[in-house]
């Protein structure tokens, strides 16, 4: 069932759904998420079983903003045991938004949501919908919400409340906050050994991330420690039914080339088995290929880029060849889900 986020009535209703325990498609700024209690470890695990995904596979736990003068949102210390001052100026700089931070986590809270291990990864949205029913349920004793991705493990992430519906049917309800804004996960940092150390990239940049917390950003190749499990980081992830492969655009005109020759002696087949995501404008003859434009611009490609995949998957395409994106650091976000993408 979705239900309109702009109805305050609807927004109660959510934050009431989650303080009995059940499951929410939540929207966000990012991706719509699967929501629950994070702090019951029966409600987070209907979102394991509900999405078939490890129970030792962690979730990000969202909060509500701060309130006054405050930069750390109380939910904050709810769930960490401490916050680096790194930390504190990374929460000051982008929260509200799409930064997520791991932190130590506090003892007996939030074990489920974590996976089980000693830290937990928080974050506050900035979408306004989701932050109504943050409040709303912290006024009924939810102190913070998991939320993964509101589809089936590894699959692509939700970006409208149709896509959620899609994936989990009339037994859930679902608030509609309408398309998501920045379209691809956050941005994931861990802040537990005492550097910041990039996760997973997103919208926010390795040198957005060095200027606001004063220290260079470490990847995680560049650590002897084993980084903690963070949601979304597993090689293969994100991925349509068809199988991806990304390569340049010169590439990707010589092999529509080569398939419009073949249309030529074969003749039409009946409807499409190979569609193409490209910048670049590229030219097929062949009956078996459908053409789709990826945006010139990284954050507009960001935003489209999961319904463009669940759209051609839609066609009942066996192949999606996209275009390999720049190197520029803005495009660091969308290779990173590509690559997640190709890999399943």
């Amino acid at each position: 069932m979705i239900l309109d986020g702009a109805d305050p009535l609807a927004v109660l209703r959510a934050a009431r759904v989650l303080a009995d325990g059940e499951l929410l498609g939540l929207p966000t700024e990012t991706v719509y998420g699967l929501a629950a209690d994070a702090s019951s470890d029966a409600a987070v695990a209907k979102i394991f079983k509900a999405k078939g995904r490890p129970s030792d596979h962690p979730l990000i736990v969202h909060v509500a903003p701060a309130e006054g003068d405050t930069a750390v949102p109380a939910g904050v210390g709810h769930y960490a045991s401490a916050v680096p001052l790194f930390a504190e100026k990374l929460i000051r700089a982008f929260w509200p938004g799409p930064l997520t931070l791991i932190l130590p986590r506090r003892a007996g809270v939030g074990t489920a949501a974590a996976g089980g291990q000693d830290s937990i990864g928080l974050r506050c949205p900035s979408h306004p919908v989701c932050q109504e029913v943050l409040r709303q349920a912290v006024d009924l004793g939810v102190h913070g919400v998991a939320a993964p991705s509101a589809n089936q493990f590894g699959r692509v992430s939700p970006t409208t409340a149709a896509h959620v519906a899609g994936e989990f049917g009339d037994g859930l309800l679902v608030l509609d906050g309408g398309p998501c804004e920045v379209g691809i996960e956050s941005t994931i940092v861990d802040c537990t050994r005492g550097v910041p150390v990039l996760l997973r990239p997103g919208a926010i940049t390795r040198a957005q991330i060095e200027q606001a917390s004063g220290q260079p950003l470490r990847s995680k190749e560049d650590m002897a420690a084993p980084d903690p499990r963070a949601s979304g980081t597993l090689e293969a992830h994100y991925a349509p039914a068809a199988k991806v492969r990304l390569m340049p655009a010169a590439e990707l005109q010589k092999a529509l080339d080569l398939l419009g020759a073949e249309a030529d002696r074969t003749g039409r087949t009946p409807g499409p088995t190979i569609a193409v995501y490209a910048r670049t404008q590229l030219m097929s003859r062949s009956p078996k290929v459908l053409l789709r434009r990826m945006p010139s611009d990284a954050e507009a490609a960001a935003q489209q880029l999961f319904a463009a995949l669940r759209e051609l998957d839609a066609f009942g395409v066996q192949l999606i060849w996209v275009e390999r994106p720049p190197e520029a650091a803005e495009w660091e976000g969308v290779r990173d889900r590509l690559q997640r993408a190709a890999a399943a």
